[in-house]
């Protein structure tokens, strides 16, 4: 059988003080050692570093009233209450924000917004602050998807703007970037997925760096019914991964969660999901029927 001292470090290895040298002495001479070394770092085979808890964000876009936000808010709060090993957001309509977060309250499922600006106040008619954002309830902020990019001239200059002012605040951040179809046509999506990074993340430190979320949409895959294939997408999550590495070190990358959006849908999260390199989804139309969303949500692999 285990010896109990081994046992005692095993199943609490987080308190033991022999736990490290235990883990040092072991590793060059049995699996015990690897193992070890793994539970102390919280690494896993999957991520290839740092353990990192899927996210599943539902982005309803300009959809739902305040009646239609509760009731649909309400509902998946219900049969996704136990739900643990997955991060649920959700990110309604500035006009519902308000009722969302109150019906939230105290549950497993946080509130985003689906855009921010980056002044905290002054003569900036229609746009909402990054204070104004939390204080009504929100955790995270959605920044640069597509569709501010194709209709309202989003740049990766004022991505980088917001990227910066939903930090401050300590707002998490998720940042879209993504290629168009004449881009993947024409084979220039990794560069355009570089310099949509380079520029959009200037000026991080890598402290903060860990704490954004990149969520790569391919823009002719978003609402037209058409989905990367999981190869593809790995292909491009992987890229950017070592991009990342390259802008910061490899711990950081290891870190950093990271979504496939693009027509996301219960029959096809489950063999996205088994990317070693996706993180997640940023689900659109999907996400505004509680049933479906849940079903993305509790993703088998």
């Amino acid at each position: 059988g285990i010896p109990m001292w081994l046992y005692i470090v095993l199943e609490n290895p987080t308190r033991s003080l022999l736990f490290p040298l235990l883990a040092v002495l072991f590793w060059n001479c049995s699996k015990v050692g690897h193992f070890l070394l793994s539970k102390h770092l919280n690494i896993n085979k999957r991520s290839g570093g740092n353990v990192r808890q899927p996210l599943i964000a539902g982005n309803w876009k300009m959809s739902n009233n305040i009646a239609e936000s509760v009731e649909l808010v309400s509902r998946l709060r219900e049969i996704v209450s136990d739900t643990e090993k997955v991060e649920i957001v959700v990110a309604p309509p500035y006009t519902a924000l308000g009722v969302v977060a109150d019906v939230l309250k105290g549950g497993n499922i946080f509130l985003s917004s689906q855009n921010i600006f980056w002044e905290e106040s002054g003569a900036f008619t229609g746009e909402i602050s990054p204070s104004m954002l939390k204080d009504i309830g929100c955790q995270y902020a959605i920044i640069g998807h597509s569709e501010r990019r194709q209709y309202f001239r989003e740049t990766n200059e004022t991505v980088n703007k917001r990227l910066k002012a939903t930090l401050k605040v300590s707002l998490t951040p998720i940042v879209c970037i993504g290629e168009v179809l004449e881009e993947r046509e024409a084979e220039k999506t990794l560069d355009v997925i570089e310099q949509q990074l380079k520029e959009g993340l200037k000026g991080l430190s890598a402290d903060e760096m860990e704490k954004v979320v990149i969520a790569y949409e391919p823009v002719w895959a978003i609402g037209t019914g058409k989905t990367a294939t999981p190869d593809q997408a790995q292909e491009v999550h992987q890229f950017i991964r070592k991009l990342i590495a390259q802008l910061y070190n490899e711990e950081v990358a290891a870190k950093i969660r990271m979504l496939y959006g693009g027509s996301v849908k219960p029959d096809n999260i489950d063999q996205l999901m088994a990317q070693k390199d996706i993180d997640g989804a940023l689900v659109g139309g999907a996400s505004l029927k509680a049933d479906s969303f849940a079903r993305i949500i509790k993703f088998k692999t």
